[in-house]
């Protein structure tokens, strides 16, 4: 009996001990994963916080008036922040919302849905939970506002750092992630100095849906893991599509890498009718939420599901699917978006930005979103070691993924549960994506400078995953037949040593600059235009409507809320019409010409801006003046140079001159050093 009672005491132990050593691993991969969380949210709530204080040394911010506060809000992206204030005055949430779907106090002479025509989403969800959770108590809207779009930041970063966390195995990839981008901001974000923008509150949740896709994408995770991911990007897609006017185009671009892996048999078909249920899904609610926004039924993103979809069934050739839908789709629904206007006119018109005279066309190409971008891009992504490292990583997963795309065309399977021993970094369904994602952004980015702010982002995570991954270094010693020393072990301690050297020549460099920046008191104060809108505010007529530049009419609405003729808004035909009819008074035109336009738009006073007015560039193609001068044919070429010509002076330094006919039909009420405000006269008075 006791030599029984031994064995099984031993026996026991025994099994206790082998369900501890089973429990280890589990243990460690918890605790692994709590501590990359904890540095992931951590990463984020520095971010904000360094953004919160150098927003308020940069601008002073906590120590300016309402007024001057409203007026760092710049490139015309004030008049957001216009309409969220317009939701707290009103009397309920629901008063506020209706009186923005039929606005008539914005654009004079017209009623528009605001909500719809400046996706106004952002700031009624703010101004609701500024209000339930009663937040006036203890913190002005302004601050509340600016608040939560560096929260928004804070995502950003924390989703940047969780995709190359999934992606390499190690959330030093994810710290080494959001060191690049932050070192790198002037190139990765414009909320330094443009906070309302559509783009600061859309990116965020794209970060979020590509990191979410990114696991789902992988094949390794769980049922559990994969339903959340599943979950995760259909909430963010769809709020994505709901912010940003333009957001369907860069979803277009991620369908394309999508399509590519699923061309080639390279993902599940499984995992990509769920991921096309995502789209349509987020499609069609977008357009619902958007009061059935025409653009969205002509977005070539639809056109590609429904070519996928039609392809399936009806097994044709997935290209010519998508081409037939893409032709019917534009023939049935005409391009409502100026951005689908300018990809046409910069696919069929790439020699040259002038090779037609319409004013529209020239002045959103003349825009610096539209430009190239200028070699100290890439001479700052050089300086931070990013550009170096990225086309290392980039050239040994894009060699890998063709290899194995090469081996699909020949009919071999793919291997679901790839060891490091294997070194195939491109099988992985997730690197993948990520690969034809980085390439067909940067190559947009290589085009039209406003697309940086993509695909920088991305760079500096696609980067730091593959220097901390060993698949990475194990795939480039596979290749070399790497035999004196043991490869997965060098892989190991590359994957470890390379991160660490670049991060500790990263913090010996630029954590100083950092520091200096939040150290720093920076001075940014325009007093003209403070005096300008203090007298708008006190001595123009609350009914009075105003012209001038779009960025103008922006801060003008803002800070006054005047009615206006038209917005900083370039993706509505409408208003840019608008904005080219306001913009004569810098042309060559009469002063009967100019009154005429103005009465038209019941404008009774007209901002003139020395900095248009007097504009010097080094592009004179792209000046305000001469674009107009183009458009109105007074535009004369001699031996290659451009001159303008024609028999009426400038309208904008002619009036200043303060001679009859310009005093018949415009009074001079306030001038300083940048700015002329003339009142449109109600009664034409004839002095000679």
């Amino acid at each position: 009996m006791t030599e029984l009672r031994c064995r099984k005491t031993e026996a026991m132990e025994g099994d206790a001990g082998e369900q501890d050593r089973q429990n280890q691993p589990e243990l460690q991969t918890e605790s692994k994963v709590f501590f990359g969380c904890l540095a992931a949210v951590a990463c984020g709530m520095l971010y904000a916080g360094y953004l919160s204080t150098y927003h308020d040394r940069k601008f002073w911010f906590s120590t300016r008036q309402e007024l001057e506060r409203e007026i760092t809000f710049q490139a015309g992206s004030g008049l957001y922040y216009y309409y969220y204030k317009r939701m707290l005055a009103a009397p309920s949430f629901e008063r506020g919302f209706y009186e923005l779907m039929i606005d008539n106090r914005t654009v004079a002479g017209q009623t528009i849905n605001a909500v719809e025509r400046l996706s106004l989403y952002p700031e009624l969800i703010t101004s609701y939970i500024y209000r339930v959770t009663g937040s006036q108590d203890f913190v002005e809207p302004i601050y509340f506002y600016v608040g939560t779009v560096f929260g928004l930041q804070a995502v950003y970063v924390t989703a940047l750092f969780v995709c190359s966390w999934v992606l390499s195995g190690t959330w030093v990839a994810g710290m080494l992630a959001v060191a690049w981008y932050v070192i790198n901001r002037p190139d990765t974000t414009k909320v330094d100095h443009a906070i309302p923008l559509r783009d600061n509150w859309a990116l965020p949740y794209f970060s979020c849906q590509v990191a979410a896709l990114t696991g789902f994408l992988s094949n390794n995770i769980s049922s559990a893991t994969e339903m959340f991911c599943y979950l995760t990007m259909s909430a963010t897609t769809f709020i994505f599509l709901l912010v940003w006017e333009h957001s369907h185009y860069v979803l277009f671009i991620q369908g394309l890498c999508l399509f590519l892996l699923d061309s080639f048999d390279l993902v599940p078909s499984r995992k990509m009718a769920d991921i096309h249920k995502v789209y349509l899904s987020s499609l069609f609610l977008a357009y619902l939420f958007q009061f059935q926004n025409p653009t969205l039924l002509s977005s070539p993103l639809l056109s590609l599901l429904i070519g996928s979809v039609l392809a399936r069934y009806f097994q044709v050739e997935l290209a010519f699917a998508i081409m037939v839908m893409c032709v019917v789709s534009f023939m049935e629904y005409p391009c409502h978006s100026v951005t689908c206007f300018l990809v046409c006119i910069m696919s069929f018109n790439g020699s040259g930005f002038f090779s037609v005279s319409d004013f529209i066309t020239n002045f959103l190409l003349c825009q610096e979103s539209f430009q190239r971008p200028r070699q100290d891009l890439f001479l700052r992504l050089t300086q931070a070691s990013v550009l170096p490292f990225y086309f290392l990583v980039l050239t040994v997963c894009l060699l890998s993924t063709l290899q194995t795309i090469y081996r699909r065309l020949s009919g071999k399977p793919m291997k679901t549960n790839i060891r490091l021993e294997d070194g195939r970094i491109g099988e992985q369904p997730e690197v993948i994506y990520h690969v034809f994602h980085t390439v067909f952004f940067g190559g947009l980015a290589l085009l039209f400078d406003g697309m940086k702010y993509i695909w920088t982002p991305y760079v500096c995570m696609f980067t730091a995953f593959g220097v901390c991954s060993p698949d990475l270094w194990m795939t480039v010693f596979k290749w070399l037949k790497l035999k004196s020393i043991h490869p997965v072990v060098l892989s190991l301690i590359l994957s470890t040593a390379v991160p660490t050297i670049i991060g500790f020549s990263l913090w010996r460099e630029y954590s100083p600059r950092v520091l200096a920046e939040l150290s720093d008191l920076q001075e940014f104060y325009d007093p003209d235009t403070v005096e300008l809108i203090s007298w708008i505010r006190s001595h123009a007529p609350v009914a009075a409507v105003f012209a001038g530049s779009p960025q103008m009419l922006g801060t003008v609405k803002l800070c006054s809320g005047s009615a206006v003729t038209s917005l900083p808004l370039y993706s509505d035909v409408n208003l840019l019409r608008r904005t080219e009819d306001t913009y004569q008074v810098y042309a060559m035109r009469s002063a009967e010409d100019i009154y005429k336009i103005l009465t038209s738009q019941k404008t009774n006073y007209v901002i003139i801006e020395e900095s248009i007015c007097n504009e010097l560039s080094f592009s004179k193609a792209c000046r305000i003046k001469d674009l107009l001068d183009i458009t109105n044919g007074h535009i004369v070429y001699d031996k290659g140079e451009m001159y303008s010509f024609s028999k009426h002076g400038r309208f904008c330094q002619e009036i200043k001159l303060n001679y009859s006919p310009y005093t018949n039909y415009f009074t001079r009420v306030f001038w300083n050093r940048s700015y002329h405000v003339y009142k449109v006269n109600s009664v034409i008075s004839f002095q000679y």
